[in-house]
């Protein structure tokens, strides 16, 4: 697993780090959004947050940080909600599972996955691969459940289509956050019962039923 970039900070305190962040996080992630990474300064940032920006800085050492704290949410919250799967079942039920978790996460941090892929190119060297590769993992999540759907014979997929799948999953649930905007007649459910479906039935090579859509 890659190992988190550091983020220096003059408090000591865990839960106050935590804290805060996340109150720049939330603060920033519209910020972002509006006026793009360039334009917004660390002390609207702090304004947004609810602090100065004297306190802003005890706790992050530039507005990078700040962004990367960001996309690392996203990373962190992934891997709590696939954690309530037992994904070393491999079926294709922990599958549609997976892909529910993961999607519902889209739906709920919509503005963050837009900001991440917005703005992640502004990250210096370090963090941005550090981003690059936790989305690595991500997707190899998906890669092994498929394998091992493959593997159990619910699934017909080479090896290379299963690296080309786990991508194509991952990818797919966030239009849901690209192109909200011209899916307003569309629920979350919706959204994830047809993207299951349209998913496994190419992968299956074949219509099949999946449980509850």
């Amino acid at each position: 697993m890659t190992k988190k970039r550091e983020i220096q900070s003059s408090v000591k305190d865990e839960s106050l780090i935590e804290k805060r962040r996340e109150q720049m996080i939330s603060g920033a992630v519209t910020l972002f959004k509006e006026k793009g990474f360039h334009r917004t300064t660390t002390r609207e940032i702090a304004k947004a947050a609810g602090f100065s920006i004297g306190t802003l800085y005890e706790y992050i050492r530039t507005k990078e940080d700040v962004l990367y704290l960001v996309c690392d949410s996203i990373y962190d919250e992934v891997n709590a909600r696939l954690d309530r799967l037992d994904l070393e079942e491999g079926s294709l039920e922990t599958l549609v599972k997976a892909l529910e978790q993961y999607y519902t996460l889209i739906d709920d941090m919509q503005d963050e996955f837009v900001v991440m892929y917005q703005e992640s190119k502004s990250l210096p060297k370090d963090a941005l691969r550090y981003v690059l590769n936790k989305e690595l993992e991500m997707t190899a999540l998906f890669e092994r459940l498929l394998a091992k759907c493959a593997a159990s014979g619910e699934l017909s997929l080479s090896q290379k289509e299963i690296v080309l799948a786990s991508h194509h999953l991952f990818v797919q649930g966030q239009m849901w956050a690209f192109r909200r905007w011209a899916l307003d007649e569309y629920t979350i459910g919706e959204f994830i019962e047809m993207q299951t479906k349209f998913l496994l039935q190419g992968m299956a090579g074949e219509k099949i039923t999946i449980q509850g859509a």
